[in-house]
């Protein structure tokens, strides 16, 4: 198995001697150096439950590897849990530690000449941090996924993360005693796993399935179930085969294949997040992607699934539905997804396809027959206006009505908002603003499933706008207006908005609008002043200082 190999340890003479003999020191034998080196990057950490299974789930794959006649090399990359740091200073550097997974794989792979990757993450920053690197190196590369969480149990029904966020909203809103909310905390996450409604992780590891760079069927996985040891060991074995048939990354990552997991994540209504990823993993891939792709893709592609956070079930049982397997299916029946696209087994996404049925088993409710979507068209509306002349995302689920207009309610950071919704100041008709939250701003856009927790636990859920140059958790939901671009801190609009100023939300319009002639907007640009940088030092200043736009998928190279 030598097809297409980088990797230095193979050259033969003395100059490469001290490499071979610190080779030696990790058990390398003679047979060894004609081997390709395969980088193992896993996100093992007992920060998070999300990442806490993956280390067992990295020596399965070693041995795999070995079996498979390639040599692993292990290394570690990092990862942040969003749901500890969520409302907090800590979530700021959510999104940096994108860019650093990234980084640090492609420093790894590239100093150690290495001929293949295989990433092993789970939490929400672990999944798009590694396809940017696969991106980078473009060397046969394969993601596995840690895993979801199973649901929590309680009082009948099943609990995840945002059920704890809701009921503390619910809790601060008199609406639910304290020991219900002690009980709920205590039961919304059993064990390992990543958030089990289609949040930011599922949601990725699904767009990732959909794309051909994890095998079919793993995205949607339990955490703590055999199978998901038995998909790692095979993910091993298919990236041997990779390797010697000389696949690689953008070999898989074409222009189709992310047109594919768009449609993926529309169809499974899944988070706001998949927006900033996929152009950032497209940026990375030099595959032409923008924003107003995603306004495209959701014109034609239904909502088929009632997942949470808006919906009903959590992913496990999507998974025993069919999950993401029986979703593109439905997609490529029906025309709105590209058979032809390649995956990295070597089978096309058509052949990959061809024994799963047609329409979703009778007597399941997680997806619904083509005849019947949860709504006709894609949740992820693009919006424009003079508040977002780049862009915005809305997410649309679980909406009575798309459109509000009221009164701004203008906030310079999240922890000001949080403390007007718990003191009962916002009132129904409302329109939140919160803003300097952006990329540069924040710095690090940080989501924003405190302040929507609270608003749909004080029952203000439908009749309250939230506008940010932040982002949204995947488990948010609501009249929610996410990555305002350009962002506050650049001088956008957002930045220009003054309490009580007339805001309009509009979905079906796709509109995002404040009440100010373009002579007022000029005015007030003139006079307005930036904030200085919160941070001066260390990783967030580096990041702010090279962040790009929201809309262009928040990069920094």
């Amino acid at each position: 198995m030598t097809t297409g190999r980088r990797s230095s340890v193979t050259t033969v003479g003395d100059r490469r001697a001290p490499n071979r003999s610190m080779l030696r020191a990790m058990g390398f034998q003679d047979e060894d150096f004609d081997k390709p080196l395969v980088g193992l990057a896993s996100g093992h950490s007992t920060v998070t439950p999300c990442n806490m299974g993956l280390g067992a789930l990295a020596e399965r794959a070693d041995a795999a590897l070995r079996a498979a006649g390639v040599m692993p090399e292990l290394f570690g990359t990092i990862t942040v849990s969003d749901g500890i740091s969520m409302g907090t200073e800590g979530m700021k550097y959510s999104l940096a530690s994108r860019e650093i997974i990234a980084d640090s794989i492609e420093a790894v792979c590239n100093s150690q000449a290495m001929d293949a990757v295989l990433a092993l993450g789970a939490c929400d920053k672990n999944m798009p941090g590694a396809l940017m690197a696969f991106a980078r190196l473009d060397i046969p590369a394969l993601f596995v996924y840690g895993g979801t969480i199973k649901p929590g149990h309680h009082a009948g029904r099943d609990l995840t993360i945002v059920s704890v966020f809701e009921a503390l909203g619910q809790h601060v809103a008199g609406k639910l005693p304290h020991e219900e909310l002690e009980a709920i905390e205590k039961k919304a996450c059993p064990g390992a796993g990543a958030c089990g409604g289609m949040f930011t992780a599922n949601t990725m590891s699904s767009a990732i399935e959909a794309m051909g760079l994890s095998l079919p069927g793993s995205s949607t996985m339990s955490a703590i179930d055999a199978e998901k040891v038995e998909s790692t060991e095979e993910s091993a074995r298919v990236l041997a085969e990779a390797i010697a048939a000389g696949r690689t990354a953008r070999q898989v990552l074409t222009r189709k294949a992310f047109e594919n997991a768009i449609a993926v994540v529309m169809a499974e209504g899944g988070s706001t997040n998949a927006v900033l990823h996929l152009l950032a993993i497209a940026h990375a891939a030099e595959v032409p992607l923008s924003i107003d792709d995603f306004e495209t893709i959701r014109g034609r592609v239904p909502v088929l699934c009632d997942l949470k956070p808006s919906g009903r079930f959590v992913t496990t049982d999507y998974h025993a539905a069919g999950g993401v397997p029986q979703v593109m299916k439905m997609l490529l029946v029906h025309g709105l997804l590209h058979g032809d696209a390649l995956t990295m087994t070597g089978k096309t996404v058509a052949e990959t396809l061809a024994d799963v049925p047609d329409e979703p088993a009778v007597g399941q409710e997680v997806i619904r027959p083509w005849a019947n979507p949860m709504y006709p068209h894609g949740h992820l509306a693009i919006l424009k206006g003079n508040l977002a002349t780049e862009g915005a995302v809305a997410k649309t689920t679980g909406l009575k009505s798309p459109k509000i207009t009221g009164p701004a309610r203008v906030f310079d950071s999240e922890e000001e908002c949080i403390k007007a919704i718990f003191g009962g100041d916002i009132k129904a008709g409302d329109v939140v603003i919160i803003r300097y939250e952006g990329p540069k701003g924040g710095p690090g856009m940080r989501e924003m499933l405190s302040p929507t927790s609270a608003l749909v636990g004080a029952g203000l859920g439908g009749s309250v706008g939230l506008i940010t140059d932040g982002r949204f958790s995947g488990g948010t939901y609501g009249m929610v207006v996410g990555h305002v671009a350009p962002e506050a801190a650049v001088g956008g609009t957002l930045a220009l908005v003054k309490e009580g100023d007339t805001v309009t939300i509009d979905a079906e319009q796709r509109l995002l609008h404040v009440d100010l002639d373009d002579d007022e907007i000029a005015r007030r640009r003139a006079a307005w002043t930036p904030p200085p940088p919160r941070y001066t030092r260390g990783v967030l200043a580096k990041y702010a200082r090279l962040v790009g736009s929201a809309a262009e998928g928040a990069v920094t190279d």
